[in-house]
């Protein structure tokens, strides 16, 4: 049987990135030999992340808590990778993302860093949903702040927290506005330093936590997020932008269809002409110059979203110190290279923030 378009779509653009993140890569040969229809994605990687979570209780219940830490860290993010670009059926991704929240949650306190689940005051009664975890061996740590993208969330950013978690630094990772739990709630913004603010007013509210220094680090839409949030929030000591676009709108013929649908449902727009006019405003032309705290980007010239030339202009305008890593053979976030940049890009964090 032949496969439809946005299931190849699916493996072409990010099977990289799902080994990066943490799938196993006997699981994605499985699943995705069994998928052909678009309609079947979501449940096939249902069905595997269920596998994990049974086997996460079942080794939770003998207390053999490593073991049900890995294996529903497993169930997460095949949870979540069944339902991240499945915007046709809301009600199947809301579902699903459900259960992606629930069952990380039971794994937090059996890492070898473990977490917290907050919740930071937002709008109203709306709170922002996070992950924090510190690490063991350091006292009041520095945090770095983890922003996901257009279609990750924040467990999704568990293997780049412990990049910076072993080097010292607490991270708390968040879903923003239009992501993960305030998907529903919430469309995308495009002034990040908004609900930034926020998390940065309750940061300083914990004892725990050096709220004077903190870092951020932001992933594909994330990583405008970032430069974004830096530009406009001076508490922000250092911040890395990872394979950003510099005007969003600009490259929207350039996304994959998937990438596209995603928008439009993100953004709460009604069709594709809307979704484009609203997009409008993701742009960091007079924006960059205002950022001054030390600024790393890292971008791969293979990149399928946004062009090379967009991290280049971003590190040309911007108006503090900043360092360009650029890779002639990373793709999109330069999943298919991570040795190259994940360890680095921690270790240059900790510098800025020691």
């Amino acid at each position: 049987m032949p496969v439809e378009e946005r299931v190849q779509m699916a493996i072409d653009n990010w099977a990289p990135r799902f080994l990066a993140n943490g799938v196993d890569p006997n699981d994605l040969q499985r699943i995705t030999k069994r998928v052909t229809r678009w309609d079947d994605w979501s449940q096939e990687w249902s069905a595997c992340g269920a596998m994990h979570q049974q086997m996460g209780e079942e080794a939770e219940a003998r207390r053999y808590y490593e073991s049900a830490a890995a294996h529903y860290l497993h169930a997460a993010l095949c949870y979540h990778f069944g339902k991240f670009m499945f915007v046709q059926r809301p009600d199947v991704l809301r579902a699903a993302h459900e259960r992606v929240a629930q069952v990380y949650q039971r794994a937090l306190p059996y890492f070898d860093f473990p977490g917290e689940k907050v919740a930071i005051p937002y709008e109203g009664s709306t709170a922002i949903a996070g992950i924090l975890r510190k690490p063991w061996h350091t006292p009041r740590p520095p945090v770095v702040v983890l922003s996901p993208g257009l279609d990750s969330v924040k467990e999704e950013l568990h293997f780049y927290g412990d990049d910076f978690l072993r080097r010292g630094m607490a991270v708390l990772a968040i879903d923003g506005p239009g992501q993960g739990e305030l998907e529903s709630a919430y469309p995308l913004r495009h002034d990040a330093e908004v609900p930034m603010r926020a998390v940065l007013e309750y940061l300083e509210q914990r004892a725990d936590v050096d709220a004077g220094r903190v870092g951020l680090m932001g992933v594909s839409l994330g990583g405008y997020f970032a430069a974004r949030a830096a530009a406009f929030e001076p508490r922000i000591k250092a911040v890395i932008s990872l394979a950003s676009g510099y005007s969003l709108a600009k490259h929207f013929d350039r996304y994959p269809l998937l990438t596209q649908e995603a928008f439009i449902y993100r953004l709460k727009a009604p069709d594709e002409q809307t979704a484009r006019a609203r997009l409008q405003q993701f742009d960091l032309q007079g924006v960059m110059g205002k950022i001054t705290c030390p600024l790393l980007i890292v971008m791969g010239r293979l990149d399928r979203l946004f062009p090379a030339e967009d991290a280049e202009q971003m590190a040309a305008e911007a108006g503090g110190p900043t360092d360009l890593w650029m890779f002639d053979d990373g793709n999109h976030v330069c999943n298919n290279i991570p040795y190259k940049y994940r360890p680095q890009q921690a270790d240059w964090m900790r510098s800025k923030l020691s």
